[in-house]
Formats: C-alpha cells, structure tokens, sequence
C-alpha cells in the first residue's frame, strides 16, 4: 500500500513541476496551452476516500495556481471536475464503474476518449471563464477552451498509453 502511495506522490509532484515548468510557458499562437496536471484528477484511483480525493484535488490546483499567479483559477475547475468525476466515470465505464474495476490501462481506447474528453473540457471551460470573468468574451473563453482541450486532450491520451502497463 505504501508502494502505491509514494507513486501517487510523485506523479502529483511531477505533474505540477511539468505543468509549472514546461507546458506554462507553451503559448502557441497566444492561446494554446496544455494543462496536463489534470491527468492526475483523472487518473486517480475511484477506491479511496472521494472527500481526500478532492482535497488533494484542491491542493493539486493550488500548487498549479500559486507558481502560475492565477488566483485561484485553477484550483476552482480542479475541484470542480473531482467533484462530477463520478458521474462521468459511470458515462464511460458503465458496470465495471460500479464494481469499482476500472483500471485505465485495460479500458478501451474509445471509453478513455470519451472520459478524458469530457471532463478536460468541462475543466477548461470552468478555468477560461474564471479566467476571462466577462460574459461579453464568451467566444474568446469557447475557443481557448476548446484549442487548449484538444492539445491538452492528446497530451494526455500519448502520455497514458505511452505509460500504461498494459499486458499483450
């Protein structure tokens, strides 16, 4: 148990260093920027405590928003997306959702997509609107949404089939 804890460590500390680092500073053509740190919220295990689990969801958007000097942004849509993250799960997987034996690495390609697909565009759609805060930039918050989703989206499908442990 302690194995699986330490890894859930390390991916939070790699994912915000990462996300810090490196994708914050990927500004393509001024509003393209993939926020991989949600990998983590998706990826998480469904067995453990969902109350930790979004706390350490908020904590993973805070650590994003304190090196990013976001105010908050971040640690909004974070929260947000834990919160629902069920509902998705059980869009997605259906009955192995129930008996709680979804592991990504064996889920079809197909309900990966649709998982990530969803919940990293509700993400960034919380995070541009909190971001933009201006009902009159409506279309400015939908296109950032949706180019900074789909880099995000990809990024996010490479890293976890490049990852995975999937027997074959």
């Amino acid at each position: 148990m302690n194995n699986i804890v330490f890894i859930h460590i390390l991916r939070f500390l790699f994912l915000v260093l990462f996300q810090t680092i490196v994708c914050s500073n990927i500004n393509f053509l001024g509003y393209i920027n993939p926020y991989i740190y949600v990998l983590f919220i998706l990826l998480y295990p469904i067995t453990n405590n969902r109350l930790l689990f979004i706390f350490i969801s908020f904590l993973l958007g805070l650590s994003v928003d304190v090196f990013l000097d976001s105010g908050g942004t971040h640690a909004a849509a974070s929260i947000a997306i834990a919160y629902i993250r069920p509902l998705f799960l059980k869009f997605s997987f259906g009955a192995v959702y129930e008996y709680h034996a979804v592991k990504f690495s064996n889920t079809d390609f197909s309900q990966r997509l649709v998982y990530f697909l969803m919940l990293i565009f509700i993400h960034h759609f919380i995070l541009f609107s909190l971001v933009v805060f201006d009902q009159n930039e409506l279309l400015l918050i939908i296109k950032q949404t949706f180019y900074s989703g789909i880099f995000t989206l990809l990024l996010c499908l490479l890293l976890t089939t490049l990852f995975s442990n999937k027997k074959t």
